[in-house]
């Protein structure tokens, strides 16, 4: 609710004091500091679990009072932890059923962006978070219609088969997807203005209409506002990025996903094995930070050199017919968001 402050690694001074003039008129008998928790940062000591909390646990006893806890993360946070992105000039994205990308800032932005979130990461530092409510929903949907049509021919189904020759038939489609464009907006997307969604896909007459470009309209349109989003920062804002690292389902068949990213983004996109395990192994590693750091080294560090020893996953670099292709895509994408909006104004 109230951003950190990178520099004092506690709540920002100047939105704190504006929300306390704020609610002044009310005559209430707190200011807000009073009903915030502490701000902690990771690998400082955030308690011990109780006797009364241990039992609260564990009604058999088994589970002993005493263990340390660290400090809590949410889903962004142990996001960057499990994907070794929390160095500044790192960062991740997390493509599945929703999609959003965390980008770990040098230096504040010049000006408040509507689509972006400031967040930080788990030791302080300033973050760009784009969050899209859609991600690929829709193309699991249209998966599932070419299972229905296998079955109606009598043909064994395998999904994790029917996935992967799918995606990879998109690899063979053209950079701009022959003018085809998919909007995967099952529900509303705010970076676009989108209050609710109607999921479409759109071709003209004399597009080139075939099943790869087909479905690399879906694989870019699963990812357009995303990109929408972080044109923003790596356009507008110049913001500089050394990695990012891809995780979830949308770069479960090697090599495409990461692709299609790259192209959107214009910068090499990682994936490592371990980035799908996601929130619970991050704050296992935060937890980890907290009670086996013997050389005291900061979080980054301990990641890049303890944790994850200088692996780095497997990297996908764009290339630059990709990047001009999915340009041309994204500029039309953005024409016809017109008639995204119609459809939702017309309730089809």
């Amino acid at each position: 609710m109230i951003p950190v402050d990178p520099n004092t690694k506690t709540y920002d001074a100047t939105m704190v004091r504006k929300f306390d003039e704020l609610i002044a008129p009310k005559g209430f008998g707190w200011k807000l500091l009073d009903i915030l928790p502490k701000s902690l940062n990771a690998g400082e000591n955030a308690g011990f679990l109780t006797p009364e909390g241990a039992k609260r646990l564990d009604v058999s006893g088994h589970l002993k009072a005493g263990i340390p806890v660290c400090p809590p993360e949410g889903d962004a946070g142990t996001g960057m932890v499990a994907t070794n992105a929390v160095k500044q000039r790192t960062g991740n994205v997390s493509a599945g059923t929703s999609s959003f990308s965390m980008i770990v800032l040098e230096k504040e932005l010049s000006k408040p962006y509507e689509p972006i979130d400031l967040v930080t990461t788990p030791d302080g530092s300033l973050v760009a978070m784009v969050h899209c409510n859609n991600c690929t929903s829709d193309i699991n949907a249209w998966v599932g219609l070419f299972k229905e049509y296998q079955q109606l021919l009598g043909v064994p189904v395998d999904m994790n088969e029917l996935y992967g020759k799918l995606f990879n038939k998109a690899l063979e489609g053209d950079a701009d997807c022959g003018g085809l464009m998919a909007y995967n907006y099952v529900s509303g997307e705010p970076v676009t203005g989108l209050q609710e969604g109607r999921p479409m896909f759109v071709r003209s007459a004399n597009d080139k209409f075939n099943l790869a470009n087909f479905m690399r309209a879906h694989l870019y349109g699963a990812i357009g506002v995303l990109k929408i989003g972080n044109d923003i920062l790596l356009k507008e804002e110049n913001v500089k990025v050394d990695r990012i690292t891809g995780h979830g389902g949308y770069f479960k068949t090697a090599g495409v996903g990461q692709r299609m990213l790259a192209a959107a983004l214009n910068s090499p996109i990682s994936v490592m094995e371990t980035a799908g395990e996601g929130g619970a192994w991050g704050i296992a590693l935060l937890a980890g930070y907290l009670v086996n750091n013997p050389n005291k080294l900061n979080l980054a560090d301990y990641l890049e050199e303890v944790v994850f020893a200088g692996n780095t996953g497997t990297s996908i670099a764009p290339t630059a017919e990709d990047v001009a292709g999915f340009n041309k895509y994204i500029e039309n994408y953005k024409a016809g968001l017109a008639i995204e909006q119609s459809a939702v104004e017309n309730k089809k």
